[in-house]
């Protein structure tokens, strides 16, 4: 793909991306451009089109991972440049739904979910619970392969996370031998079908969905923040299951950022007040706060038209499959 820039003598940088499907290298742009420019371009790029769930997420000068602010120059946000000279991002999902079956439209979103999380549970960041993790890699094996054939040599490593694999002393045969059973059953499901009960599944764990910072009350106990589509949670440090306290999005007035404390206020009154424990995430926190405040006041809405249609094209091209029909 080539890009054309209006004007002469504007300064460029080269930005490097990288999906959960694709690495997208040496991508030009302005170098006062704003992180909405990069972010639009990179959409446009792979076709996405439920941007809402997405973002750019970099690796600040103190090495802690950040959302790119979108209505901020790119460069003004602590971004790292690269040895040879470019800047790097992920592109990630960022907000996630409420119900994955029920919100997400396009198959690419989908895909990109599925590679996100799966990745997440082999990389232990999120914790799966052996059963669970013994079907969902079932799930994983139809949608790369399709239905069951005795031949297909499985990768354990690319199944299941270590820490289940270490609870039990079983050979990788054995394991494998397991993951076969639950693959004979999911026999006739598509890749995208695979794929969403998959997600059906991952959503149903304790940590789905679900991003921790390192915070400080008041009385400067050692905490976690839980940003998540149902609420906010306050964790222990030695647990990541259980929030205490929670609050629901329904019973959370507003939240406000000054002077490096953030306060929640709620309902029935009450405040809440905590300060990250590395003050160069601040923003981060912020911005994941509101945008997946907004996007639950935002499904208690009728759809837009531009979702409407989307919807209607899914349906549509989902329909031509089923009948072998491929665009």
């Amino acid at each position: 793909m080539s890009f054309l820039f209006s004007g002469r003598n504007k300064r460029l940088i080269y930005v490097k991306v990288t999906t959960m499907d694709a690495d997208l290298e040496a991508i030009p742009i302005e170098a006062n451009c704003y992180g909405r420019d990069l972010f639009d371009m990179v959409c446009r790029i792979i076709g996405m089109r439920e941007v809402w769930y997405f973002g750019l997420q970099h690796t600040n000068k103190k090495g802690f991972p950040c959302w790119l602010q979108l209505d901020k120059k790119i460069l003004s946000q602590g971004v790292v440049r690269q040895a040879d000279g470019s800047y790097f991002f992920l592109f990630l999902v960022k907000f996630y739904p409420e119900v994955i079956e029920d919100e997400l439209v396009q198959d690419i979103t989908r895909h990109l979910f599925f590679l996100q999380i799966k990745q997440s549970i082999l990389s232990m960041d999120l914790y799966c619970q052996p059963e669970a993790a013994v079907l969902l890699a079932s799930f994983a094996v139809q949608a790369m392969y399709g239905d069951y054939e005795e031949n297909i040599e499985l990768e354990l490593d690319k199944l299941l996370p270590q820490s289940v694999i270490d609870q039990y002393e079983m050979t990788s045969e054995m394991w494998k031998d397991r993951i076969r059973n639950w693959w004979l059953n999911n026999s006739g499901l598509t890749v995208e079908e695979a794929e969403m009960e998959y997600l059906r599944v991952a959503q149903d764990l304790s940590m789905y969905g679900i991003q921790y910072y390192p915070i400080y009350n008041q009385k400067d106990t050692d905490l976690l923040l839980g940003i998540s589509a149902q609420g906010l949670g306050i964790y222990e440090t030695s647990s990541r299951m259980s929030p205490r306290p929670f609050f629901p999005w329904s019973e959370i007035k507003n939240i406000h950022f000054n002077n490096k404390l953030f306060t929640i206020k709620v309902t029935d009154k009450s405040k809440i007040k905590f300060r990250a424990q590395e003050t160069s995430v601040n923003h981060s926190i912020l911005d994941l706060c509101i945008g997946t405040h907004n996007l639950y006041l935002r499904r208690r809405q009728a759809d837009t038209l531009e979702i409407q249609q989307m919807k209607a094209q899914a349906q549509e091209q989902r329909a031509k499959r089923s009948v072998g029909i491929i665009d």
